[in-house]
């Protein structure tokens, strides 16, 4: 099996599940306890929240621990939106956002928040004098991903901090894709809320992060104890939060140096296909992520073909697997609905070698023919 499904979920890394083991036998007490059962728990959470807000760039005390990125998102947007206990204001988003953003703004619409969508253009990018243009005195946030969890084009995120602090809006990032393969701007102009999370990075599911600039006030989405600033109360996850600290310390430059030579030799094998086109920017690109679609080919059918094949790819984002409608996020870079339906994700990782990306290359080539031969 060839798994190149990495956008999705990553396998968990030895050294994290070593991580994982040992904070469940000998950190199994409550962080919020100040016996030293407690004490050895809370020093196993303060160890991964200093990785984690140093990959961040970030001070420790500005990192909220979360169930994952969606959760991350939603206490950014529905936080600084809800603030003071009604909905209000204007929230700026772009047209490609990841559905735990896209449909968050949806809901704030519905309750009366004013959505601006931002548009993008070919490749995928938003223009910082679009989105100067765009900001009023009610917008409350702006919402713009990092990495895109479908096309993997690389936004300028330090130019769009600098237009939203110019206008003193909060500038929100989603970096679940990005986080760690792609540097994020140094202060001043990190973002001020940044949602991250771990399975994408060969860590645990369940956990995540959002930084929060100190001094800007959210409304928690639940209400308990103090854990986690008041922002995120109840007991936290300390083994799989251990685990997010060290699959944070793995990352190496070195390493996404490598994917990104295999997914450029991966693409010029890929492009070498009759009928195939790239999507997003060619490069501004994530080290480890390829979206393309070939003439006359499903998508649905294409990566179905190369699952019997043993090639694990998708369709898109894991969180809209489900539908058969066109991407939106394709729709938006303006790619006609019909061709959309034919996408393919494809995600390296840190197992992936050059054998498997060769294979899977030829392997791709063999499907995309079989299925135009196909009545």
């Amino acid at each position: 099996m060839i798994y190149l499904d990495h956008g999705s979920t990553t396998p968990l890394a030895p050294e994290v599940a070593e991580a994982m083991a040992r904070a469940t036998a000998v950190a199994w007490g409550n962080p919020s306890s100040d016996h030293g059962s407690g004490l050895a728990a809370a020093r196993v959470l303060e160890e991964a929240r200093l990785r984690v807000a140093t990959a961040l760039r970030a001070d420790p005390a500005e990192v909220v621990f979360t169930s994952g990125g969606t959760e991350a998102n939603n206490l950014a947007l529905k936080g600084r939106l809800l603030r003071g206990g009604r909905p209000g204001g204007r929230l700026v988003v772009s047209a490609i956002e990841h559905p735990s953003v896209m449909a968050c703004a949806a809901w704030l619409e519905g309750l009366g928040v004013a959505v601006d969508r931002l548009p993008v253009d070919g490749e995928g990018l938003v223009d910082p004098d679009d989105l100067r243009r765009r900001l009023r005195p009610d917008t409350r946030l702006v919402s713009v991903g990092h990495g895109n969890h479908e096309i993997g084009t690389v936004q300028p995120l330090a130019e769009l901090a600098r237009v939203c602090a110019e206008a003193g809006v909060p500038f929100h990032t989603d970096a679940c894709q990005s986080f760690t393969r792609e540097p994020l701007p140094a202060p001043p102009d990190l973002p001020d809320l940044v949602s991250v999370n771990a399975h994408k990075i060969h860590g645990p599911k369940g956990a995540g992060a959002l930084r929060v600039r100190r001094g800007l006030a959210l409304e928690p989405l639940m209400h308990g104890g103090p854990q986690e600033g008041g922002l995120r109360p109840g007991t936290q996850n300390v083994p799989a939060l251990a685990g997010f600290g060290v699959a944070v310390s793995l990352a190496d430059p070195a390493e996404y140096q490598r994917q990104a030579a295999l997914r450029d030799r991966l693409l010029e094998r890929l492009l070498s296909i009759r009928g195939a086109h790239l999507h997003g920017s060619r490069t501004r690109r994530l080290c480890h992520h390829l979206s393309l679609r070939f003439d006359g080919v499903s998508g649905r059918a294409l990566a179905a073909a190369l699952d019997r094949a043993g090639v694990r790819v998708s369709r898109g984002s894991a969180c809209s697997s489900g539908t058969t409608a066109p991407s939106p996020v394709l729709l938006a870079l303006g790619i006609p609905p019909a061709e959309a339906l034919g996408a393919v994700r494809i995600t390296l990782g840190r197992g992936t070698t050059e054998a498997e990306v060769d294979q899977a290359g030829a392997i791709i080539d063999q499907a995309v023919a079989t299925l135009r031969r196909t009545p």
